[in-house]
Protein backbone atom coordinates (compact mmCIF):
# COMPACT_ATOMS: atom_id res chain seq x y z
CA UNK A 1 0.00 0.00 0.00
CA UNK A 2 1.60 3.41 -0.89
CA UNK A 3 1.92 5.87 1.40
CA UNK A 4 -0.93 8.22 -0.32
CA UNK A 5 -3.22 5.33 0.35
CA UNK A 6 -2.47 4.48 3.96
CA UNK A 7 -2.24 8.11 5.00
CA UNK A 8 -4.83 9.41 6.84
CA UNK A 9 -4.38 13.01 5.05
CA UNK A 10 -5.82 11.74 1.57
CA UNK A 11 -8.19 14.89 0.95
CA UNK A 12 -8.02 17.65 -0.70
CA UNK A 13 -4.80 20.06 0.21
CA UNK A 14 -5.31 23.39 1.73
CA UNK A 15 -3.49 25.12 -0.58
CA UNK A 16 -3.85 28.17 -2.37
CA UNK A 17 -2.14 28.75 -6.20
CA UNK A 18 -1.45 32.11 -6.70
CA UNK A 19 -1.09 33.08 -10.53
CA UNK A 20 0.16 36.67 -10.90
CA UNK A 21 -0.43 38.28 -14.78
CA UNK A 22 0.11 34.73 -16.47
CA UNK A 23 0.47 36.12 -20.06
CA UNK A 24 -0.33 32.44 -21.93
CA UNK A 25 -3.27 30.66 -21.64
CA UNK A 26 -1.91 27.22 -21.96
CA UNK A 27 -0.23 27.74 -18.65
CA UNK A 28 -3.31 28.70 -17.11
CA UNK A 29 -4.36 25.03 -18.23
CA UNK A 30 -2.02 23.17 -17.28
CA UNK A 31 -1.47 24.56 -13.97
CA UNK A 32 -5.07 23.89 -13.49
CA UNK A 33 -4.52 20.20 -14.53
CA UNK A 34 -1.55 19.91 -12.33
CA UNK A 35 -3.33 21.33 -9.72
CA UNK A 36 -6.04 18.88 -9.66
CA UNK A 37 -3.26 16.11 -10.08
CA UNK A 38 -2.28 16.83 -6.52
CA UNK A 39 -5.50 17.61 -5.20
CA UNK A 40 -5.78 21.21 -4.83
CA UNK A 41 -8.64 23.66 -6.52
CA UNK A 42 -8.38 27.01 -4.72
CA UNK A 43 -6.92 28.85 -7.95
CA UNK A 44 -6.92 32.55 -8.01
CA UNK A 45 -5.26 34.57 -10.98
CA UNK A 46 -3.76 38.64 -10.19
CA UNK A 47 -4.25 40.78 -13.25
CA UNK A 48 -4.15 37.63 -15.20
CA UNK A 49 -3.22 38.30 -19.28
CA UNK A 50 -4.27 35.24 -20.86
CA UNK A 51 -8.24 34.54 -21.08
CA UNK A 52 -9.23 30.87 -18.70
CA UNK A 53 -12.06 30.26 -21.62
CA UNK A 54 -9.16 30.43 -23.81
CA UNK A 55 -9.62 27.22 -26.45
CA UNK A 56 -5.79 26.75 -25.37
CA UNK A 57 -6.77 27.14 -21.57
CA UNK A 58 -9.49 24.96 -21.39
CA UNK A 59 -7.52 22.18 -23.67
CA UNK A 60 -4.81 21.75 -21.16
CA UNK A 61 -6.76 21.41 -18.18
CA UNK A 62 -8.34 18.38 -19.85
CA UNK A 63 -10.46 16.87 -16.81
CA UNK A 64 -9.37 20.17 -14.82
CA UNK A 65 -11.96 23.01 -16.42
CA UNK A 66 -13.77 23.49 -12.98
CA UNK A 67 -10.49 24.53 -11.67
CA UNK A 68 -10.35 26.98 -14.35
CA UNK A 69 -14.38 28.12 -14.45
CA UNK A 70 -14.00 28.24 -10.07
CA UNK A 71 -10.54 30.58 -10.56
CA UNK A 72 -11.05 33.90 -8.94
CA UNK A 73 -10.09 36.97 -10.59
CA UNK A 74 -8.53 39.75 -8.15
CA UNK A 75 -6.88 42.90 -8.93
CA UNK A 76 -3.65 42.76 -5.94
CA UNK A 77 -1.74 40.31 -4.19
CA UNK A 78 -3.01 41.32 -0.97
CA UNK A 79 -6.77 40.70 -1.88
CA UNK A 80 -5.29 37.16 -3.16
CA UNK A 81 -3.66 36.25 -0.24
CA UNK A 82 -6.51 36.99 2.17
CA UNK A 83 -7.45 34.50 4.26
CA UNK A 84 -4.26 32.75 4.52
CA UNK A 85 -1.93 31.94 6.89
CA UNK A 86 1.51 31.55 5.10
CA UNK A 87 2.57 32.12 1.99
CA UNK A 88 5.62 31.05 -0.43
CA UNK A 89 6.68 33.52 -3.44
CA UNK A 90 8.63 31.57 -6.27
CA UNK A 91 11.91 33.41 -7.70
CA UNK A 92 14.78 32.21 -9.56
CA UNK A 93 16.73 34.70 -8.17
CA UNK A 94 16.90 35.25 -4.40
CA UNK A 95 19.80 38.32 -3.84
CA UNK A 96 19.15 41.06 -2.07
CA UNK A 97 17.64 42.18 1.28
CA UNK A 98 13.92 41.19 0.87
CA UNK A 99 14.73 37.99 -1.24
CA UNK A 100 17.33 36.62 1.72
CA UNK A 101 14.53 36.13 3.81
CA UNK A 102 13.62 32.40 4.63
CA UNK A 103 14.79 31.47 1.52
CA UNK A 104 15.09 27.81 0.37
CA UNK A 105 14.52 24.68 -2.08
CA UNK A 106 10.63 23.41 -1.65
CA UNK A 107 11.80 20.80 0.42
CA UNK A 108 13.08 22.86 2.85
CA UNK A 109 10.13 25.62 2.90
CA UNK A 110 6.65 23.82 2.14
CA UNK A 111 6.81 20.90 5.21
CA UNK A 112 7.13 23.68 7.29
CA UNK A 113 4.45 25.83 5.96
CA UNK A 114 1.83 22.93 6.29
CA UNK A 115 2.04 23.55 10.10
CA UNK A 116 0.26 26.21 9.53
CA UNK A 117 -2.37 24.95 6.59
CA UNK A 118 -6.36 24.27 7.93
CA UNK A 119 -9.23 24.05 6.05
CA UNK A 120 -10.29 27.55 7.09
CA UNK A 121 -6.58 29.54 6.23
CA UNK A 122 -4.81 27.46 3.41
CA UNK A 123 -1.07 28.44 2.86
CA UNK A 124 -0.32 29.96 -0.53
CA UNK A 125 2.08 29.24 -3.38
CA UNK A 126 2.75 32.28 -5.50
CA UNK A 127 4.27 32.31 -9.15
CA UNK A 128 5.28 35.47 -11.75
CA UNK A 129 4.59 35.88 -14.89
CA UNK A 130 6.32 34.19 -17.39
CA UNK A 131 8.63 37.17 -18.41
CA UNK A 132 9.60 38.29 -15.85
CA UNK A 133 8.52 36.91 -12.21
CA UNK A 134 7.74 38.37 -9.49
CA UNK A 135 8.80 41.63 -8.18
CA UNK A 136 10.29 42.73 -5.17
CA UNK A 137 7.16 44.35 -4.23
CA UNK A 138 5.46 40.84 -4.25
CA UNK A 139 7.90 38.94 -2.69
CA UNK A 140 7.91 40.75 0.29
CA UNK A 141 4.53 40.35 0.64
CA UNK A 142 5.31 36.49 1.40
CA UNK A 143 6.68 34.70 4.52
CA UNK A 144 9.14 32.40 1.92
CA UNK A 145 10.93 32.23 -1.16
CA UNK A 146 11.44 29.27 -2.78
CA UNK A 147 14.26 28.45 -5.69
CA UNK A 148 13.73 25.60 -7.32
CA UNK A 149 16.95 24.28 -7.80
CA UNK A 150 16.89 23.92 -11.72
CA UNK A 151 20.75 23.59 -13.68
CA UNK A 152 22.40 27.14 -13.75
CA UNK A 153 22.88 26.59 -17.22
CA UNK A 154 19.57 26.80 -18.03
CA UNK A 155 17.45 27.65 -14.95
CA UNK A 156 14.40 29.03 -16.29
CA UNK A 157 11.52 26.94 -15.86
CA UNK A 158 7.79 26.51 -17.70
CA UNK A 159 5.36 28.11 -15.19
CA UNK A 160 3.16 25.07 -14.79
CA UNK A 161 6.07 23.23 -14.64
CA UNK A 162 7.22 24.93 -11.76
CA UNK A 163 3.42 24.63 -10.13
CA UNK A 164 3.70 21.52 -10.74
CA UNK A 165 7.11 20.40 -8.90
CA UNK A 166 5.97 22.67 -5.85
CA UNK A 167 2.34 21.39 -5.78
CA UNK A 168 3.99 17.55 -5.61
CA UNK A 169 6.31 19.15 -2.94
CA UNK A 170 2.88 20.39 -0.62
CA UNK A 171 0.97 17.29 -1.23
CA UNK A 172 4.12 14.99 -0.34
CA UNK A 173 4.29 17.17 2.70
CA UNK A 174 0.35 17.10 3.48
CA UNK A 175 0.26 13.64 3.56
CA UNK A 176 3.15 13.22 5.28
CA UNK A 177 2.29 15.31 8.11
CA UNK A 178 0.99 13.34 11.02
CA UNK A 179 -2.15 14.98 12.30
CA UNK A 180 -2.43 17.36 15.36
CA UNK A 181 -4.38 19.42 17.05
CA UNK A 182 -2.93 22.89 16.48
CA UNK A 183 -4.30 26.28 17.46
CA UNK A 184 -5.79 28.65 14.80
CA UNK A 185 -3.19 30.72 12.69
CA UNK A 186 -3.46 34.77 12.10
CA UNK A 187 -5.00 35.25 8.54
CA UNK A 188 -2.84 37.24 5.99
CA UNK A 189 -4.75 40.40 6.51
CA UNK A 190 -4.74 40.23 10.59
CA UNK A 191 -1.09 40.38 10.36
CA UNK A 192 -0.54 43.00 7.48
CA UNK A 193 -2.79 45.37 10.02
CA UNK A 194 -0.45 44.42 12.38
CA UNK A 195 2.39 45.27 10.45
CA UNK A 196 0.87 48.57 9.96
CA UNK A 197 0.30 49.37 13.64
CA UNK A 198 3.98 48.05 14.56
CA UNK A 199 5.15 50.50 11.52
CA UNK A 200 3.60 53.53 13.14
CA UNK A 201 4.94 52.54 16.65
CA UNK A 202 8.08 52.11 15.76
CA UNK A 203 8.35 55.27 13.52
CA UNK A 204 6.85 56.98 16.90
CA UNK A 205 10.25 56.27 18.63
CA UNK A 206 12.43 56.49 16.04
CA UNK A 207 13.54 52.66 15.17
CA UNK A 208 12.76 53.03 11.59
CA UNK A 209 13.98 55.77 10.14
CA UNK A 210 16.16 56.91 6.82
CA UNK A 211 17.05 54.52 3.85
CA UNK A 212 17.06 51.62 5.83
CA UNK A 213 13.78 51.71 7.12
CA UNK A 214 12.13 49.76 4.62
CA UNK A 215 14.59 47.07 5.49
CA UNK A 216 14.39 47.26 8.78
CA UNK A 217 10.28 46.79 8.86
CA UNK A 218 10.91 44.02 6.49
CA UNK A 219 13.19 42.24 8.65
CA UNK A 220 10.57 43.07 12.03
CA UNK A 221 7.76 41.81 9.37
CA UNK A 222 9.32 38.57 8.81
CA UNK A 223 11.00 37.80 12.27
CA UNK A 224 6.93 37.69 13.44
CA UNK A 225 5.02 36.43 9.87
CA UNK A 226 7.42 32.90 9.88
CA UNK A 227 7.02 31.93 13.68
CA UNK A 228 3.31 31.73 12.10
CA UNK A 229 1.35 34.09 14.84
CA UNK A 230 -1.79 33.00 16.36
CA UNK A 231 -5.28 35.36 16.55
CA UNK A 232 -3.65 35.64 20.54
CA UNK A 233 -0.43 36.49 19.45
CA UNK A 234 -1.46 39.30 16.83
CA UNK A 235 -4.30 40.97 19.80
CA UNK A 236 -1.01 41.31 22.27
CA UNK A 237 1.39 42.94 19.78
CA UNK A 238 -1.44 45.31 18.72
CA UNK A 239 -1.50 45.74 22.66
CA UNK A 240 2.46 46.76 22.95
CA UNK A 241 1.67 49.09 19.79
CA UNK A 242 -1.23 50.93 21.29
CA UNK A 243 1.02 50.78 24.89
CA UNK A 244 3.91 52.49 22.70
CA UNK A 245 1.92 54.87 21.37
CA UNK A 246 0.02 56.08 23.84
CA UNK A 247 3.45 56.54 26.04
CA UNK A 248 5.18 59.04 23.12
CA UNK A 249 1.55 60.92 23.21
CA UNK A 250 1.78 61.42 26.72
CA UNK A 251 5.52 61.93 27.25
CA UNK A 252 6.36 64.59 24.71
CA UNK A 253 10.44 65.83 24.82
CA UNK A 254 11.60 62.60 26.02
CA UNK A 255 14.33 60.67 24.01
CA UNK A 256 12.16 59.97 21.73
CA UNK A 257 13.09 60.12 17.56
CA UNK A 258 16.51 60.52 18.63
CA UNK A 259 19.13 58.65 16.20
CA UNK A 260 20.82 55.50 17.50
CA UNK A 261 24.30 57.34 17.86
CA UNK A 262 22.36 59.72 20.11
CA UNK A 263 20.43 57.04 22.48
CA UNK A 264 21.67 55.91 26.07
CA UNK A 265 24.12 52.90 25.62
CA UNK A 266 22.00 50.61 27.52
CA UNK A 267 21.79 47.57 24.89
CA UNK A 268 24.21 46.86 22.34
CA UNK A 269 23.57 48.66 18.59
CA UNK A 270 22.39 47.34 15.73
CA UNK A 271 25.04 47.28 13.35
Amino acid sequence: MSADESSPRQGPVPCRIVLVETHYAGNLGSVARAMRNMGMSDLVLVRPVARRDDTQAVRMAVHAGDVLDNARIVPTLEEALAGTSQSAATAARVVGPVREIKKGFPRDIIPAMVEFATTDRPVALVFGPEPSGLTTADVSLCHHVVKIPADHTYSSLNLAQAVAICCYEMRLAWISRAPRARPVPATFESQDQLFRHLREALEAVGYLFGEKQETLMHGVRHLISRMGPEDRDIKLLHGLARQILWYVRTHPGEAVGLAPEEMPERFPREE
